[in-house]
């Protein structure tokens, strides 16, 4: 298949998923909030695409959501390039993704976090995963979710969600306190082994996360709260922009490349306390 024909197909599907999943928190929200849309450029000077952010702030469910969508091409940095599958030779790239971030009123409703993306170099590979970060534990949540994830896994790959499970777990771990971000998931990179079974397999995500989160959401929304376990997802909320400050390679790679800086740190919480 013609690498434009696949940069095409992801670009595009990416788009969908951000129109469909806003349109479902809106939906939460009995469209009585909207999102906030702001559209960027990487470089104003020439064309090297660019990308929309859509943040909901201070809805009933949401204290406050991001759903980001990029398209970006051009080179690499210098610095930087050697760090990147293919383009140890030849900085030029080409990149697409979807991330959303989710930071909920309720305590009792995890924080989500989900990307996926395609980059081409002169390697062509997707990458992406979700995760799920609650302030106050859920034993029955937290075994459903990984359930609902295995079943998923185990439909393109009986070996996948031991693999991406592991990942994530080693990835999203904050070394220099010694625990984990949350109840972990699955995280996947540089997959490039069969572009038609790995892009079925990325919408596959995409659309698990967002039956996950509807069903999460749709499960808790009407539980009562009280100012003491608000307090402990403020400090949750404290350990998770750690990370993203801290470790994400996806922060780094937005920031590296040009990427647009309020639609990067969106991922950051609106508000964190540290004790």
């Amino acid at each position: 298949m013609d690498i434009d024909i696949k940069k095409d197909l992801t670009s595009n599907w990416f788009k969908l998923l951000q129109n469909a999943i806003c349109d479902d928190i809106v939906k939460l929200e009995r469209n009585k909030f909207k999102f906030k849309s702001t559209s960027w450029k990487r470089n104003t000077k020439k064309d090297e695409g660019g990308g929309e952010y859509r943040i909901l702030s201070n809805g009933k469910i949401f204290e406050k959501v991001g759903v980001n969508y990029s398209k970006v091409y051009g080179k690499f940095p210098k610095k930087f390039q050697k760090n990147i599958l293919g383009a140890e030779k030849d900085p030029s790239f080409w990149a697409s993704g979807i991330s959303i971030v989710m930071h909920m009123q309720n305590p009792h409703i995890p924080a989500m976090h989900f990307n996926t993306r395609f980059i081409c170099t002169k390697k062509n590979w997707f990458g992406g995963g979700m995760d799920v970060t609650p302030a106050i534990k859920d034993i029955n949540e937290k075994n459903n979710f990984h359930k609902k994830l295995k079943l998923m896994c185990d439909q393109h790959d009986k070996k996948y969600y031991i693999k991406y499970k592991k990942w994530c777990d080693e990835y999203f771990y904050l070394s220099h306190r010694g625990e984990p971000r949350g109840i972990g998931g699955i995280f996947f990179d540089y997959k490039k082994d069969n572009f038609e079974k790995d892009f079925k397999f990325v919408r596959d995500v995409g659309v698990t996360f967002q039956m996950l989160f509807n069903n999460i959401i749709r499960k808790k929304i009407s539980k009562k709260w009280n100012l003491k376990e608000k307090e402990k997802q403020y400090i949750k909320r404290g350990r998770y922009a750690e990370f993203n400050l801290l470790y994400d390679r996806g922060t780094k790679f937005g920031l590296q490349t040009g990427g647009n800086v309020e639609g990067i740190l969106m991922s950051l919480p609106p508000i964190a306390k540290w004790k």
